[in-house]
């Protein structure tokens, strides 16, 4: 068992460095608290690695991850415009949107746990769970993850104490689509048609939505800035 964690936590902290999952949680820190994505990934990531642990070492089989790559670039798509539209909170509202734990805890840990089926992280699991002691791959793989991506989370929590709230939205914002982008591409490639045609439908409509949502919000803002130029 002693062998299996420090193999797994060796190789899955490893493979994780510049991994997408790090810097999805170095963005996340730069736009919320820190304990609160620290927990959300460790929860993900021991949800994903039993059910790598359990294919591999029980089944010694991998899953299907297409779609699910798909889902997360999706769901990516969908936090990039929620970080735009969230920019357009005043203050106050910005102050409670920062004490919505629970509602940031399951997007982060939702987005993690599509953005982590598939990934090499979980096949590595996977691969070492097939003839080593699995409950030592679980915790060291789990262990090994959460350890990378709290390096990431550090990095984010730094930069934002130095970064202006809107560099900080815009740019988290800009890596959210690049991670769309990614992991989109990946689902899709080798993909049906229909397959093709149902994302980019989808993807049309979540922009379409987002836009619309954050335009609407802009617009209260931009004539009371025009009236606050008027007074004297």
């Amino acid at each position: 068992m002693i062998t299996a964690l420090l193999l797994s936590f060796g190789v899955i902290f490893i493979a994780e460095l510049g991994d997408k999952s790090q810097l999805m949680a170095m963005t996340y820190a730069l736009r919320y608290r820190w304990w609160v994505i620290l927990l959300a990934i460790t929860a993900a990531t021991t949800a994903v690695h039993a059910v790598s642990v359990f294919f591999g070492h029980f089944l010694g089989m991998g899953l299907p991850t297409d779609l699910l790559s798909v889902l997360a670039g999706l769901a990516m798509l969908v936090f990039g415009l929620w970080t735009l539209y969230g920019d357009r909170l005043d203050e106050d509202e910005q102050n409670k949107a920062s004490r919505a734990g629970a509602s940031v805890f399951f997007a982060v840990m939702s987005a993690f746990l599509l953005a982590e089926l598939g990934d090499k992280t979980m096949l590595a699991t996977i691969t070492i769970a097939t003839d080593h002691d699995w409950l030592g791959v679980w915790i060291g793989s789990t262990i090994g993850m959460v350890a990378a991506d709290a390096l990431a989370i550090a990095v984010g929590v730094l930069l934002g104490k130095h970064l202006p709230e809107k560099v900080i939205a815009v740019g988290a914002a800009i890596l959210f689509f690049a991670f769309a982008a990614w992991l989109t591409t990946t689902g899709l490639v080798g993909a049906s048609t229909p397959m093709i045609a149902a994302t980019v439908s989808a993807a049309v409509v979540i922009t379409g939505v987002g836009v619309f949502l954050i335009a609407r919000d802009r617009r209260p803002a931009a004539r009371a800035e025009a009236v606050d130029s008027l007074v004297p």
